[in-house]
């Protein structure tokens, strides 16, 4: 068993014994090209919950100083993540991220670029739109709903795939994208 499936079962287990998990829309996830997961964030448990209940692996950008810190930055490769400078237009990430879309990786984001204090959903940041519209990748919003409380509902809702076709033809704008995705999440987020 790979090490990314061994901690999928880990993370897998310790969800189930610490909240009361429903997930919703797997069926929606595609088996295969790229995908960017869009998802609303609450949490430090955000990206292995978005992760742990699907068939395919998701790659995440995390802070280039989590790299830094010695074994759990190796881990965090071993796992599929990767580096990205924050505050500033790091190319690098920016390429790398476009690259495993095209290779037909998954990759989760959280388009707010922080987590919410008060549990509602912020504006999104323009860099989601952008791989959005610089891709052919699916883009799928995700809603993560309810507080992380000790045996308490926690319900994670993958949306249908958005049709991005249009936005891509018209040039939108990165940030015109985001807001279509922003909107798509909250709507999720208010049907269940």
């Amino acid at each position: 068993m790979s090490l990314y499936r061994t901690g999928q079962v880990i993370c897998k287990s310790f969800f189930n014994i610490s909240y009361k998990v429903q997930v919703i829309g797997q069926e929606h996830i595609p088996k295969e090209g790229g995908v960017l997961l869009c998802c609303n964030h609450l949490s430090n448990l955000d990206p292995p919950l978005l992760g742990a209940y699907l068939q395919r692996p998701v790659h995440y950008m995390a802070k280039k100083e989590l790299f830094e810190v010695p074994l759990f930055g190796t881990l965090l490769s071993n796992l599929g993540a990767f580096p990205v400078k924050r505050g500033a237009g790091d190319r690098q990430a920016l390429r790398t991220t476009l690259n495993m879309l095209k290779e037909g990786k998954m990759i989760g984001l959280f388009p707010e670029g922080t987590r919410s204090k008060t549990g509602e959903i912020g504006e999104g940041l323009a860099g989601v739109g952008f791989f959005a519209a610089r891709s052919e990748a699916a883009v799928v919003p995700v809603a993560i709903i309810g507080p992380y409380k000790f045996r308490k509902p926690l319900t994670i809702v993958y949306g249908k795939p958005l049709d991005m076709q249009q936005l891509r033809e018209q040039k939108a704008s990165a940030a015109e994208v985001t807001a279509v995705i922003m909107t798509e999440i909250k709507q999720l987020k208010a049907r269940f």
